[in-house]
């Protein structure tokens, strides 16, 4: 089977970050869109950092493999959905440019909760030094947000038309939170009147456990195409995606694809991100401190099924509010069946990285609406010990653990300074107030049983703290 062609489909959306996830999930979708119902759809991807994927596809015409890794085999599908791609150090003009092009008409980001600049503890913007001098110069932006509004000011100089900036990103509110940011730089860069009136924010839900690709995943696509692919990504079966449906100059027929379009996404964003990636986390602590590799592998341990199982039905669920029509304990079940996949290698590091700004929206929103209904969210509770463990370190077997996080300085500032105890270090990473908020930093019995969780952890280890749960 070829990577490579003749002829690219005309461009209409651009996505920025061309990680993994988005090229097992948007551009799917937006490949069996045009499949159902054609349109000038074509997306034009921008790496934010690395140029390592764009190199790739460039190599390929932008074509690349998608292997759905199943229990029972795997199958394996080339997609032809992009039209280019750019790296945004290398080449912000040509980023500023295309978002300024009238045949864009949807602009889609998969960049992290990094990405966005905004502080996990209040949703408020984030002005470092970079982002300010994409605000303040005529320097080339630098940053995501300086990217956007850039574009957004060139594409009103063009007189360009409307566009829908669609954050598909694991966040809260995520269409919410991207716009007040655009609202917000554009009030600094006057163009807040023609923002409002010209560029809408759909909220998503998206989901497809989408592993980062390794060796095999590379060997596995070349067996099925017999070529090599160096752009080769893999996934499970599932996937879902839940759109805002408010496009002002049209979109892909992503419904057709299998989507689900609504006027409300916000209950299918909590269900998924307090339930699936609240246990994904949760997980990928306890499993990276016992020296499990793999999630599916974490799961296997005595006492973690169970566990997870009460953190869904005693924590998430009673605290929960989810879409009409959707059992939250089936749609919890169904979540550590996917977990359990054997063939989805996704390592427990990878999940565990950057748990300062995962942590707010996957598990302490959980502890908060708990604690305001009465309740003590004991293995909500276990989560955060977990993360306090894991951010120490060291692994049970005196392994070192590395610390991926953008507040990796501070967690480390505040450990070396704590006392040598469960208690100090509690104490220490609950006053990290861009994670944890007032109400949870001065809660005594949340402090309590996180501090009994810990001690736990540290003297036992995860897997005897964990083979009693029942």
């Amino acid at each position: 089977m070829e990577l490579t062609r003749t002829s690219l489909p005309a461009p209409g959306v651009v996505h920025l970050g061309l990680g993994a996830f988005f090229r097992a999930h948007q551009a799917v979708y937006t490949e069996d869109a045009m499949a159902a119902a054609g349109g000038d759809w074509g997306i034009v991807g921008v790496a934010p950092r690395s140029r390592a994927v764009v190199d790739a596809l460039r190599a390929q015409d932008f074509r690349y493999s998608v292997t759905t890794l199943g229990p029972s085999g795997t199958s394996t599908r080339v997609i032809s959905a992009l039209a280019g791609a750019l790296p945004a150090r290398a080449d912000p003009a040509a980023v500023v440019a295309l978002l300024a092009d009238p045949a864009i008409r949807v602009v889609t980001l998969t960049v992290t909760e990094k990405g966005y600049k905004l502080d996990p503890a209040t949703g408020r913007l984030l002005l470092d030094d970079d982002l300010r001098a994409d605000l303040e110069t005529d320097r080339a932006p630098r940053t995501v947000p300086g990217l956007l509004i850039r574009g957004l000011a060139a594409r009103r100089r063009a007189d360009a038309g409307p566009i829908a900036l669609v954050s598909c990103d694991n966040l809260p509110s995520n269409g919410h939170r991207l716009r007040g940011l655009v609202h917000h730089l554009a009030a600094a860069t006057g163009t807040a009147e023609w923002v409002a009136s010209s560029v809408t924010f759909p909220g998503t839900m998206v989901d497809r456990i989408v592993p980062a690709s390794t060796a095999e995943t590379y060997a596995i696509a070349e067996r099925a195409l017999g070529v090599r692919d160096d752009a080769a990504v893999s996934g499970e079966p599932y996937r879902q995606w839940v759109i805002e449906d408010d496009f002002p100059a049209g979109r892909p027929a992503w419904d057709l694809a299998g989507a689900v379009l609504t006027d409300d996404a916000q209950p299918w964003e909590r269900l998924k991100i307090r339930t699936l990636n609240g246990v994904h986390s949760a997980i990928a602590y306890l499993g990276a401190l016992a020296g499990r590799e793999t999630i599916a592998a974490a799961l296997q341990m005595p006492g973690m099924l169970p566990a997870m199982r009460h953190f869904i039905a005693d924590d998430i669920t009673p605290c929960l509010s989810p879409p009409p029509g959707v059992d939250p304990s089936a749609y919890g079940e169904e979540v550590l069946t996917r977990f359990e996949n054997p063939a989805i290698a996704y390592r427990t590091l990878q999940v565990a990285g950057d748990g300062s700004q995962k942590l707010p929206q996957r598990v302490l929103h959980t502890i908060q609406d708990c604690r305001k209904a009465g309740s003590m969210p004991r293995w909500g509770a276990l989560v955060v010990a977990a993360w306090m463990r894991f951010v120490q370190g060291t692994a049970d077997d005196g392994r070192a653990l590395p610390l991926d996080d953008p507040l990796a300085d501070r967690i480390r500032a505040r450990l070396a300074a704590a006392p040598a105890s469960a208690e100090g270090v509690v104490d220490a990473l609950l006053g990290l107030d861009t994670v944890f908020a007032a109400d949870l930093a001065d809660d005594a019995g949340l402090r309590a049983e996180i501090v009994s969780w810990l001690t736990a952890l540290t003297k036992h280890g995860v897997a005897d703290t964990l083979a009693g749960v029942r």
